[in-house]
């Protein structure tokens, strides 16, 4: 008996040494939370099959910074977070592995096709994407009640969603329309519903006519009694703004169902799409999406192919659905019952989801190739000057396309 003990946990041992670890890692905060009850109740039960253990890592403080850091020194772990602002910078480094052969084209196919686009460097997949957000526009039920003001719709023109931010302004005098702020993360939306494209054929930004016309249009809204510029408000973005009932509509993503659930939970708010342009009857919206992509020097990519189809899959995005903690990624899950159920929380997660659709219109990732924060720069700083008075729109898009046509050498 003694023997056949022994063997056992000989076996057994074995067995646990013979497991293939494979590390993943993504950024801390309540991620953790998120990931961790992920991998216990989904991931971690099918990789058990395949003799695969995960090991997480999450990483406080500053993630880009150390997955950099990490991946030069050769210490990253197998799979990791990229988030699609700086996409392109890491994946032109040649450390991340590209993901084309560990993924039919069909398996591909089933993830929607603008966040597979946002992956695809020099034509090839560097990561799959596990979730995503676009924007949309909250409004407040209350008060737009209140001011005897219709409801903002999916039919709104820039010029029907304005008239109702003016009224909704002139008669509850110490609530703005909306709060504006001097960002292209949510300018940008209004700019590409014109047509306009950050980059032309030869890797230029040029800002034309239909990039001027969105501008004049966004920052002058505070001068003509629709909105309010967020700083003068003591706020730094229009969540915070209309969580506070300081504005009555907000231009952000499913992000701000967290928010609002702490700090302003009995807020009686509705989701629609953001309004069409005017001229061209179409509407513009950003995608907002993280990866997981695999370390190109990982010495067990077959394992962590596994385990990257595993942390993408329609069970591990259904379980992250329900929860209400992000969007899915996948196609199939357009028509998940989690979006029709009532409520304010599945309203604004449908209208999230479909903004990435042709619903959205002219939907482009938030990436500016390799230059990041540098190219949004010139942009935001003439936001801010024209929004403030501080600069004519005139001088402030001369000044902003100087600077561009240095940053990509535009002659």
């Amino acid at each position: 008996m003694r023997n056949v003990l022994a063997t056992l946990l000989v076996l057994l041992g074995f067995s646990a040494l013979a497991q293939t670890q494979v590390r993943i890692s993504g950024w801390g905060g309540t991620d953790i939370a998120i990931v961790t009850g992920l991998l216990r109740e989904v991931v971690q039960p099918r990789l058990d099959k395949e003799g695969i253990r995960v090991i997480y890592e999450p990483i406080e403080g500053d993630y880009t910074q150390w997955l950099f850091n990490a991946l030069s020194a050769g210490t990253a772990p197998d799979l990791f977070y990229v988030d699609i602002f700086w996409s392109e910078s890491l994946f032109a480094t040649g450390r991340v592995e590209p993901l084309d052969r560990y993924f039919t084209r069909q398996e591909v196919a089933e993830f929607l096709p603008n966040l597979v686009q946002a992956f695809t460097f020099g034509g090839k997949l560097y990561g799959i994407p596990k979730d995503f957000n676009t924007l949309a526009l909250q409004f407040n039920k209350d008060l737009f009640d209140e001011a005897g003001v219709r409801y903002p719709n999916q039919q709104d023109t820039w010029e029907t969603f304005e008239a109702k931010l003016r009224q909704v302004q002139s008669k509850l005098k110490d609530v703005a329309g909306l709060c504006v702020v001097a960002d292209f993360a949510r300018f940008g939306a209004f700019a590409f519903a014109t047509g306009w494209k950050p980059f032309d054929e030869r890797g230029h930004t040029v800002l034309d006519a239909n990039f001027r016309r969105a501008f004049e249009w966004y920052t002058g809204l505070g001068k003509r009694g629709a909105a309010r510029f967020a700083q003068d408000l003591g706020e730094g973005w229009t969540g915070g703004c209309f969580g506070g009932e300081k504005a009555a509509t907000a231009i952000e993503g499913a992000w701000i169902a967290g928010f609002l659930r702490d700090k302003a939970p009995n807020l009686r708010y509705g989701t629609t799409f953001l309004p069409l342009d005017p001229v061209t009857k179409r509407r513009g919206n950003f995608v907002f999406t993280v990866s997981w992509s695999m370390n190109a020097q990982s010495k067990n990519k077959e394992a962590a192919a596994k385990v990257l189809k595993a942390l993408t899959s329609p069970e591990a995005q259904q379980w992250v659905l329900e929860r209400g903690l992000a969007i899915p990624s996948r196609r199939a899950l357009a028509n998940n019952p989690y979006f029709q159920r009532p409520g304010k929380e599945p309203e604004l997660n449908r209208i999230v989801f479909q903004g990435s659709t042709p619903q959205g219109g002219a939907v482009y990732p938030f990436k500016f190739r390799g230059f990041g924060g540098d190219w949004m720069r010139p942009i935001n700083e003439a936001l801010q000057a024209v929004i403030t008075g501080q600069k004519t729109v005139d001088q402030a898009l001369k000044d902003a396309q100087e600077a561009l046509d240095r940053l990509t050498g535009r002659k």
